[in-house]
């Protein structure tokens, strides 16, 4: 870790020298201070070359100078010199391990942040080679080439690293870690979609896992791990119903290890030294997968409560821990409760918690590169639930334009055909985008989900144009997947738009028994769309059926849902950040204008 301590580090042969045990005293003395005295300590390590030591002392000393001067100032060319030292003095000197490797792999750390990623990648693979005899170092120095070619993208590489470290950990008989490199491995092949590699290495894993007898809190952990995998992989598929078993083992699985106490027990094998997550993102993170299902499933009260919870715990650990990954979960929880509100009528909170994203976004480039297309994308869910049609169009646009990843695509595809149909302009490009998401044949994912969605989009287009039984034919397909799988809202979607279509064929007794049920459904989830659609259907269905007293209070609903959307709509399109939906290139604006012109207008002084 970034916590450098000095005084540790003394085994040179023979008895340290007087001089040199005072000035590392001293040194360590300033460097945990309170606050750190880092100019000094720098002083007191260098005054160590003064005496010539040497070179187990010279090059442990340049790494000292190297670690504290990257870890606690701005000078980080001068640390690159300590480090490029240290690492090539110590590779004169033997049995030096512990100064050979660290310089090494700080010296990558920092490579890489100056994108100097070909620097890099020979050091580290020079520290892989000569660290064979030294399983920690060997194992953390996989792990640290691994995530540099995953960060880009080059996850045939990385997995390859990964399986070279499982087959080592397995001869050093750490079975423990040879179950996180797998993991790993497995880890990336769900990113690359390689399923039918995946199944049986996530089989040979759950076996690994299983059969392993170590401290409860590291086995607890990897099952965590394990089931992290199954269950996103479920989740990427689209299968909300199939993916319950999972879920619940892990959040049985977290509130074990939550009740088992750290104690710090250092495992014999020092190839065991590792950890997937600090026990606390772990928490976060199975928070975030129970969202991403509840709202995939349309229980989106629940989506909310556990949205809060984990939201709630991030700020907490943000105060102690900068770790990247902590913003991460932030932004992808923050995308998910955004389509929550929409669909909940929330529109004006959904706003301000995409300016929120930007926010986040503006403080890292990554997370910025690799959060862009979600954002756009939001903004066109949000243009379309505020009639924006032209600004959904560019935004899906451009979100199409900066993402590669499939699944994302088709969502947003999906969404654009939408768009376009209540145009009902757009012919040519309409048909174009449906082709390329045809469920029927060729569907670019195996998400049970958006397949399921891309008949509802077929069947909605079927009714637009007056092809009452071909839409019927489609809105059956997607009832039958979305019933398999417990897709609440493609249900009540499905539900009511086909009792649309009976009302107007005049079959009002198969009518009022699609949208009923489409109602119970939206009022469960909530889904206000489909509760202001059904609404107005109920009014006009039970006005021909005869029965003025349903009609009334079904107009009374109707009439609550608009004047509750039409408010919430007032609201979003007052804010400033209402503004962002003509934002469609660039970094996320920092500053977002009001909405009404100069903010420094007259009325603003009075």
């Amino acid at each position: 870790g970034p916590c450098v301590r000095l005084c540790n580090h003394v085994t040179p042969q023979a008895a340290p020298e007087p001089w040199y045990l005072a000035l590392l005293g001293f040194a360590e003395h300033f460097r945990t201070s309170s606050p750190p005295k880092i100019r000094l300590c720098v002083h007191c390590l260098q005054a160590v070359f003064q005496f010539e030591p040497p070179q187990r002392i010279e090059a442990r000393t340049h790494l000292q100078l190297g670690s504290v001067l990257y870890h606690h100032t701005k000078n980080i060319e001068l640390a690159k010199d300590h480090l490029e030292k240290a690492w090539y003095i110590a590779q004169q000197v033997p049995q030096f391990e512990d100064v050979k490797f660290e310089a090494a792999s700080i010296l990558s750390e920092i490579f890489c942040q100056q994108n100097l990623v070909d620097s890099a990648k020979p050091l580290l693979r020079k520290a892989i080679q000569i660290s064979q005899q030294t399983p920690y170092w060997h194992c953390r120095l996989l792990f640290q080439l691994a995530q540099l070619h995953t960060l880009e993208k080059d996850l045939v590489s990385a997995c390859d690293l990964l399986g070279v470290g499982a087959e080592y950990a397995r001869v050093v008989g750490s079975e423990y870690t040879r179950a996180l490199f797998t993991l790993s491995k497995g880890m990336l092949m769900l990113m690359e979609k390689k399923l039918s590699e995946v199944h049986p290495l996530l089989t040979l894993c759950g076996t690994i896992v299983e059969n392993w007898q170590g401290n409860p809190i590291q086995k607890e952990s990897l099952r965590v791990f394990f089931l992290i995998l199954q269950v996103t992989h479920y989740l990427d598929a689209g299968q909300v119903k199939s993916v319950k078993p999972c879920l619940k083992q892990l959040q049985q699985c977290i509130q074990t290890i939550s009740t088992l106490h750290d104690d710090e027990i250092l495992p014999n094998n020092p190839a065991d030294l590792f950890h997937w997550l600090p026990k606390e993102h772990m928490c976060v993170l199975v928070y975030l997968v129970t969202v991403m299902h509840s709202m995939q499933a349309g229980y989106l009260e629940k989506a909310q409560k556990y949205t809060d919870k984990a939201l709630m715990q991030l700020e907490k650990l943000k105060m102690l821990d900068s770790s990247p990954i902590l913003s991460t979960f932030q932004v992808i929880l923050l995308e998910h409760i955004i389509m929550c509100r929409l669909v909940t009528g929330h529109k004006a909170t959904a706003l301000q918690e995409i300016s929120q994203v930007c926010q986040l976004c503006q403080q890292s480039p990554r997370l910025f590169t690799n959060h862009a297309a979600q954002l756009h994308t939001l903004l066109g869910l949000y243009c379309i639930s505020v009639n924006c049609m032209d600004n959904a169009e560019a935004q899906f646009t451009t979100a199409l334009q900066l993402t590669s990843h499939q699944e994302l695509w088709t969502f947003i595809v999906t969404n654009l055909a939408s768009v376009y149909i209540r145009e009902g302009n757009r012919h040519q490009e309409l048909y174009s985008l449906l082709e390329r998401i045809n469920p029927d044949l060729n569907f670019p994912v195996s998400s049970h989900c958006l397949r399921a969605a891309a008949f509802y989009i077929r069947g909605l287009l079927s009714f637009f144009q007056g092809r009452y039984n071909e839409a019927k034919r489609f809105l059956r397909e997607t009832l039958k997947m979305s019933n398999a799988e417990d897709l609440n809202r493609l249900t009540a979607c499905s539900l009511v738009l086909l009792g649309h279509i009976f009302y107007v064929l005049q079959n009002h007794r198969e009518s009022n028994n699609m949208v009923v049920p489409a109602m119970q459904l939206a009022s469960k989830i909530p889904d206000m769309s489909v509760q202001l659609w059904s609404s107005a259907l109920l009014k006009d269905l039970n006005k021909a059926l005869g029965n003025p007293m349903d009609a009334h209070e079904a107009a009374q609903m109707h009439q609550t849902f608009s004047q509750q959307l039409l408010q919430d709509h007032i609201a979003a399109c007052s804010l400033p950040e209402h503004n962002l939906i003509s934002w469609t290139d660039g970094p996320p604006p920092v500053q977002i204008q009001a909405q009404n012109g100069p903010t420094t207008s007259l009325a603003g002084l009075l």
